[in-house]
């Protein structure tokens, strides 16, 4: 934050970690960037969870008893932008140092968590994107800022990047407004041609935001690493900062995976986030400077700006998969019978 504020600033008696490494332009369009990815990511899991909640209530014929959970927001459209201005200054300020590491952390979490999931694994999934919000702007970030790194018009690529995603950003909340309100009614008539696919192909919803995320996890581990690298100048400096990441935040991924099943979904991701920033605090005191510290701090505010707002959605997740798994024994109590009586008959 010091060195965005600072950059505006005569750099020639300023120390150099506070310093920016780029124009506040350039870090500007970065960040409206991330928060434009983390806008498309909450509304098309709203759409999914609307879709998903939409056919149980089909098949159980109990549509017009029961209100989709994640529908009761209490944001208004004004909270909604003051909760993207604040999101994009908050991607502004974090150094692309700090954004690596969050991105690095994360992936380490998903893979492990990933690997532990087991029989849980769609729940894991959807709780995951939910919770990958902060860290999804925090890899469009560092992965710009490693992508455009020494061009000549830096900042009118990022222009045009920051245009694109805005305009994803408007059609996919233009697209949750229109399922919330119309998608019962048109689903049913068969007149709109976004319900009717949404009808046929939006299980594939869910897949296709995995695999999106995957790609953008996969350029942002590289532009992470290679940013974080250019910070140490022998091979030994990189051993101590590298080691122990690893290690602890294996040891960290097994602690918040026991966490899980022993609180509620949202407290345990609280508790989640205050752990994970808190260990890369720690490290930072250790083999960081004190920039990274401050923007540290700032990524506690980013994660609660992003995760407050969304708990409807981890709820919504959470008792999608238990009606899931009550519909799944139900239909198995159903098929009994029937079996029975065909053994019966012969």
């Amino acid at each position: 934050m010091l060195s965005f504020i600072t950059s505006f600033l005569p750099t020639s008696y300023l120390p150099g970690w506070l310093t920016l490494d780029t124009s506040p332009l350039d870090c500007l369009l970065q960040g409206l960037v991330g928060a434009c990815g983390i806008s498309v990511l909450c509304s098309l899991m709203r759409v999914h969870l609307f879709l998903e909640e939409s056919r149980s209530d089909k098949n159980e014929d109990t549509s017009s008893q029961r209100t989709p959970s994640h529908q009761r927001r209490t944001k208004t459209g004004l909270l909604e932008r003051l909760q993207f201005i604040f999101v994009t200054g908050i991607l502004t300020v974090v150094g692309s140092r700090v954004a690596s590491l969050v991105v690095l952390e994360f992936c380490l979490r998903a893979v492990s968590g990933r690997i532990t999931a087991g029989a849980e694994s769609g729940k894991f999934l959807q709780q995951l994107l939910v919770q990958s919000q902060f860290s999804l702007g925090c890899a469009f970030s560092c992965g710009l800022h490693f992508l455009h790194e020494g061009a000549s018009q830096r900042w009118l690529c990022l222009l045009l990047a920051a245009a694109l995603s805005w305009f994803l950003a408007k059609q996919a909340s233009l697209l949750l407004h229109h399922v919330m309100a119309l998608y019962k009614l048109h689903s049913s008539q068969r007149y709109c041609g976004i319900c009717i696919s949404l009808l046929k192909s939006g299980r594939s919803l869910l897949p296709m935001l995995c695999r999106a995320m995957i790609i953008t996890f996969t350029v942002a581990v590289v532009a992470a690493i290679s940013t974080i690298n250019k910070h140490f100048l022998s091979a030994t400096e990189a051993l101590r900062f590298w080691t122990p990441l690893t290690i602890c935040y294996t040891l960290l991924v097994v602690y918040m995976q026991e966490d899980q099943h022993r609180l509620p979904g949202s407290q345990a991701v609280l508790n989640a986030v205050v752990v994970r920033l808190g260990g890369l605090m720690v490290l930072m005191l250790t083999v960081g400077r004190w920039a990274d510290v401050l923007h540290i701090l700032m990524c506690f505010l980013g994660e609660a700006s992003c995760l407050i707002p969304t708990m409807d959605l981890l709820d919504a997740a959470s008792s999608q998969d238990e009606e899931d798994y009550t519909d799944h024994t139900k239909r198995h109590r159903r098929r009994r019978p029937q079996a029975q009586e065909k053994e019966h008959q012969r």
